[in-house]
């Protein structure tokens, strides 16, 4: 049974990610900002320290050892270009560290918790799933560079992983969602006039959250470790490459 650590878990793609993983008999250890005491523990990651305390504590409740971790924690908010310049930096530097710095940061333990561990030469160590978006290949709205910039960050730092770690039985897999209905999507579809940008999607519909979850738990548990290093589209045709 795989132990698995997965931030963001109380909504959207994260909760319907750790219905279907506990569905195929995986341990979840969830995580949310407020956290519930039992099935979701607590982390606040505008705060530098939070990621640490959050794997320490996980850790602890696995038993000393976790498999996979799933980087889905986001912020999705406007940062107008036009926004008082501290006030622009601060949803700047918000959103990176949300985004991007606190998943660097616990696919940092990770990485270190699985070299530590023994293991066999063909067994795996352990795998992260990286919840990106097409917003890092495609770049995003004028008011949503931070965004983009914290997704782009996030398929350069999954990429490098796999390629310095694949050797030592440890992958790295993302996904990279366009819209999704989860009410972070359903206030920018109205903020960018609603049913209107749908235009931009082939599909003709946002992704639901089981499609993304349905992704994320294949990469989580079954993808072979060839495809390590790869990143996997789900965003209705509005980009492809």
């Amino acid at each position: 049974m795989s132990t698995i650590l997965l931030t963001g878990s109380s909504r959207g793609i994260g909760a319907a990610t750790r219905e279907m993983l506990e569905a195929r008999g995986a341990r979840v250890i969830g995580h949310s900002t407020q956290g519930d005491g039992e099935s979701e523990l607590a982390a606040d990651f505008t705060e530098p320290t939070a990621p640490q305390m959050l794997w320490e504590h996980a850790l602890e409740m696995a038993g000393g050892r976790i498999d996979v971790l799933i980087n889905n924690a986001g912020l999705f908010q406007q940062n107008p270009l036009n926004a008082a310049d501290i006030r622009w930096l601060d949803a700047w530097e918000d959103t990176l560290r949300i985004n991007l710095t606190a998943a660097a940061q616990l696919s940092r333990f990770a990485v270190q918790h699985w070299l530590e561990r023994e293991r066999a030469d063909s067994e795996e160590a352990g795998r992260i799933v990286h919840i990106a978006s097409r917003a890092g290949h495609r770049g995003d709205s004028p008011a949503h560079w931070h965004y983009a910039a914290a997704k782009g960050g996030m398929l350069a730092m999954h990429k490098t992983i796999a390629r310095a770690y694949g050797n030592d039985g440890i992958y790295s897999y993302a996904v990279t969602p366009g819209f999704t209905d989860t009410s972070m999507a359903g206030d920018y579809l109205e903020s960018r006039g609603g049913p209107g940008l749908l235009a931009d999607i082939p599909l003709g519909r946002v992704a639901k959250p089981e499609e993304i979850a349905n992704v994320a738990t294949y990469l989580a548990l079954d993808a072979p470790p060839s495809l390590t290093g790869a990143t996997l589209d789900a965003n209705g045709a509005s980009y492809v490459r």
